[in-house]
């Protein structure tokens, strides 16, 4: 018996709603348009608000990242010109562009006021903020961006908004992710962090040629100025660690939470080795803790932490910070830094062997020039490079006359290369192995296995930072001036704020009783339940009519856990109902 019948050709078209499903009173709930229009009063000669239009380049964000020119085309086969009531041919690159413009004047305020009103509605707790600046590589020549200065913090006077031009788009310093020729700028992103992850709320942007120190600085002057916290303690890696940012904090009586560079510290460790007292912290990944729940047969790592007082002094401000070293040890990381060392010295040994091979056969570029040059890639920035020393001995008339004939296209060697590997530097190396140093100013009630725990949160800013580049896909930005860049930079940090707060609100809804799985559900899964989700779009002689299509169980539950209406209630009331 057949079930599937085949019909005349329908009229009717559909469109993907998709994630919008959950977007859109998402934006809502978070108040975007309402506050961007609070910052940016309505041209009474436009017709549509900077607010709506804004929040349309949000959600064609979150929903799939396309180009400003592509956004019309987008939203026509989404359904999202439904849902803002704006035409199609009203979506211009012209019309993006003026808003974008007047998002830039007032960028700082408007991202602030989305923080201050998500950590009110939302319960967020911003006295614990997790900073961690990367980069974001640009192509193209932009002639008119220029060094913009300093922001003004330590004097008092923290420029923003409209007085600060955007973060200038030139070459940086090297990585090993990015092109040498590559031009960039640095966002750097404030995370609050508990039970249910993380949450992007607040950031900035700095020049590409600017570092972690100067990041830091400039954010911690936008804290102050906008979100005006009472209590604060900012945790950073150790591209951000200076007494200076030490000192700012303690100035404003707050606190810090720095990685620092072990090279700062190593001395410190040595001088106080013998009296160290180590004591296992609690803390381990989520391998760790797995294989120990197992009792794995595989090797169960773990941190050793031990805490020295400390004075620092900061030149600028003439300040002495009293804080807490907390020198981190790491079996596993110990594990992997001689694996590494290891198979440096070995890749070493075997290159200097082959060059020595090749001097012996006195063979092409085997002069002492062209060695050198050959030693000089073969170390290239391995620390092993340090326990070897090499040299070039001429060889006598009387030896060379000793060695055999030369092969064809070599001639008789002039010179032997003599290598010497010094164990002992090794040695005295491998004491420092999978140790690393914690820096702090926290009360002493906040005991060091804490401050560790709380460090190791870290790792929801480096995913954030993750992805803003991936889902989000913050570059590449097809725009030339560099206002609007930055201005779309901004607008991206609310998206990624949108997109954390997502699986937010839903892991803190799902019951007591729900798997590990469903409590860890992140919002690319619950963006990518809604894909396919459609409505039928049926067109008469007095306009469209609008046809929600039935959700799924799946989809029908996460909306009430969400606590969103369905697609049919928003619709039901934002568009008319066709006359009988």
């Amino acid at each position: 018996m057949t079930f599937t019948w085949y019909g005349n050709q329908s009229a009717d078209s559909s469109c993907n709603l998709g994630p919008l499903a959950v977007v859109w009173p998402l934006l809502e709930r978070m108040n975007v348009a309402n506050v961007i229009d609070r910052h940016l009063p309505k041209d009474p000669q436009a017709q549509f608000s900077h607010g709506m239009i804004l929040s349309l380049l949000i959600a064609a964000r979150l929903y799939s990242p396309v180009a400003l020119c592509n956004v019309a085309a987008w939203a026509e086969q989404s359904g999202a010109d439904i849902l803002w009531g704006m035409p199609i041919e009203k979506m211009n690159d012209d019309r993006f562009g003026r808003s974008l413009d007047a998002f830039f004047t007032q960028r700082h305020s408007i991202l602030a006021s989305v923080a201050l009103h998500v950590a009110q509605q939302f319960h967020v707790n911003l006295e614990q903020l997790h900073y961690d600046p990367t980069h974001i590589l640009f192509h193209g020549k932009y002639v008119t961006s220029q060094p913009r200065g300093k922001s003004g913090h330590g004097t008092g006077q923290v420029r923003s908004d409209a007085d600060l031009p955007p973060a200038h788009i030139t070459t940086g310093r090297r990585m090993s992710d990015a092109p040498p020729s590559v031009k960039m700028i640095h966002g750097g992103l404030c995370v609050a962090v508990d039970q249910w992850g993380g949450l992007p709320i607040f950031g900035h942007t700095i020049s590409g040629n600017e570092n972690g120190h100067t990041a830091i600085d400039e954010q911690f002057g936008l804290v102050l100025k906008y979100l005006r916290p009472k209590r604060l303690m900012m945790i950073s890696d150790r591209g951000t660690f200076s007494a200076g940012h030490l000192a700012r904090l303690e100035a404003e009586g707050f606190h810090a939470l720095c990685s620092a560079p072990w090279m700062d510290f190593q001395a410190l460790f040595d001088a106080n080795h013998a009296k160290l007292q180590w004591k296992k912290a609690s803390y381990l990944s989520i391998e760790q803790r797995r294989r120990r729940e197992q009792n794995s047969s595989l090797g169960q790592e773990h941190y050793e932490l031990s805490v020295l007082r400390h004075t620092l002094s900061d030149r600028d401000s003439g300040r002495e910070i009293s804080c807490r070293v907390i020198f981190v040890f790491s079996t596993a990381d110990q594990k992997v830094a001689r694996a590494a060392r290891q198979k440096a010295v070995a890749q070493i040994e075997q290159g200097l062997e082959k060059l020595a091979h090749s001097v012996a056969r006195g063979r092409r570029n085997t002069d002492p020039t062209s060695i050198a040059r050959r030693v000089s890639k073969l170390f290239g920035k391995k620390s092993a490079a340090a326990y070897f020393q090499y040299q070039m001995v001429p060889l006598s008339d009387q030896e060379r006359e000793a060695l055999p004939a030369p092969q064809r296209g070599c001639q008789r060697a002039k010179y032997c290369l003599e290598y010497r590997y010094d164990a002992r530097a090794q040695e005295r190396d491998e004491v420092y192995d999978g140790r690393s140093v914690l820096v702090t100013t926290a009360p002493r009630q906040q005991n060091a296995d804490c401050l560790f725990t709380k460090f190791k949160e870290q790792n929801h800013s480096e995913l954030a930072n993750h992805q803003w580049k991936t889902p989000l896909a913050v570059h590449p930005v097809f725009l030339q001036s560099p206002r609007r860049v930055e201005a779309l930079v901004f607008l991206m940090m609310i998206a990624l704020t949108t997109y954390y707060l997502l699986q937010r609100i839903y892991r803190q809804s799902v019951p007591p009783d729900a798997t590990g799985k469903q409590r860890r559900t992140t919002a690319e899964t619950i963006l990518r339940t809604f894909s396919t989700y459609t409505l039928i779009i049926q067109k008469t002689r007095l306009g469209r009519i609008v046809h929600p299509t039935r959700l799924t169980r799946q989809q029908r539950d996460m909306l009430g856990l969400l606590g969103f209406h369905t697609p049919a209630q928003i619709l039901s009331r934002k568009l008319p109902r066709l006359p009988p």
